[in-house]
């Protein structure tokens, strides 16, 4: 007997086809434009040839009435997207069928023990344990004087006081103020959180911060919606401390290799740049 299983809601992979199709123009796609267009991306018709599919068929995947795409036409419509790495494993989670899991309740994460003891080895890099919601698990002293001074040091210890990072990042005056770039930090973590929740679709305490962030905050309801993905493993955070000013850092997301989605976030200053001596002073 075959394992049940549950499609994705259409909605997900509609809405996620519909917004890409919309941000490809036709020049882009080699297609040449004649008159005024009503759409502004890629009309379905023009989709479905460049990916070499039948219109029907296109239309029935981005309604959701059609489940198990093969490979191939999955990839086809990616090219045709032009999507990236991120998008297109996006994609392919979307586009197909996942097995129904066994109902239970949602446990809070427990810190990795390893990823602990390495937090407490890099003294002088400010550096926070993720789990897979983006609760702060643990932080060492630094990482937490970097990002979250104003909160009790503790409050990691236990499920009911841990900080959420993308609810500080869109609730929280002081984090909002502690990016100088906050729009584009916004729109990179909503764009990661979308991926991460695609990667985990029964995760019940997930959709309930999406749908909580979704009601508080106009900012990230808009960003939401927009259907962006990414992955943040590494880049760059233009952050001004209100006690040692402007720093300029590079984060790597360290990902645990067992797979529960716990991450180590770490912070990195350029060695002799003023960063470097403002995460001194604040150390």
């Amino acid at each position: 007997m075959r394992s049940p299983h549950r499609a994705r809601p259409a909605s997900e992979l509609g809405d996620f086809l519909r917004s890409r199709r919309d941000a490809v123009t036709p020049s882009e796609a080699g297609i040449p434009r004649w008159g005024a267009r009503r759409v502004p991306g890629l009309r379905r018709e023009e989709l479905a040839q460049i990916a070499g599919i039948s219109v029907n068929y296109y239309t029935r995947l981005e309604q959701g009435h059609s489940a198990n795409a093969s490979d191939s036409i999955i990839e086809a419509l990616a090219r045709a997207l032009n999507l990236d790495e991120a998008e297109r494993a996006h994609l392919f989670e979307l586009a197909r069928p996942v097995p129904a899991p066994r109902r239970r309740n949602p446990r809070a994460e427990t810190p990795n023990p390893g990823a602990l003891a390495l937090l407490a080895a890099m003294p002088t890099v400010p550096a926070l344990l993720l789990g897979r919601r983006n609760d702060v698990l643990a932080w060492n002293p630094l990482g937490h004087a970097l990002l979250a001074g104003h909160l009790p040091f503790t409050a990691p210890d236990a499920p009911a006081t841990r900080p959420n990072l993308m609810q500080m990042l869109f609730l929280d005056a002081h984090t909002r103020e502690l990016h100088r770039e906050w729009a584009d930090e916004a729109a990179l973590a909503v764009a990661a959180l979308r991926y991460i929740a695609a990667q985990h679709p029964d995760d019940r305490l997930l959709a309930e911060l999406v749908g909580d962030l979704a009601m508080r905050s106009a900012d990230f309801a808009r960003l939401w919606a927009k259907h962006d993905v990414r992955l943040c493993s590494s880049g760059e955070k233009k952050l001004h401390h209100p006690q040692v000013g402007d720093l300029d850092l590079h984060y790597e997301a360290l990902h645990l290799p067992d797979g529960d989605g716990q991450r180590l976030l770490t912070h990195l200053a350029a060695r002799g740049s003023p960063a470097a001596d403002a995460l001194r002073l604040l150390d």
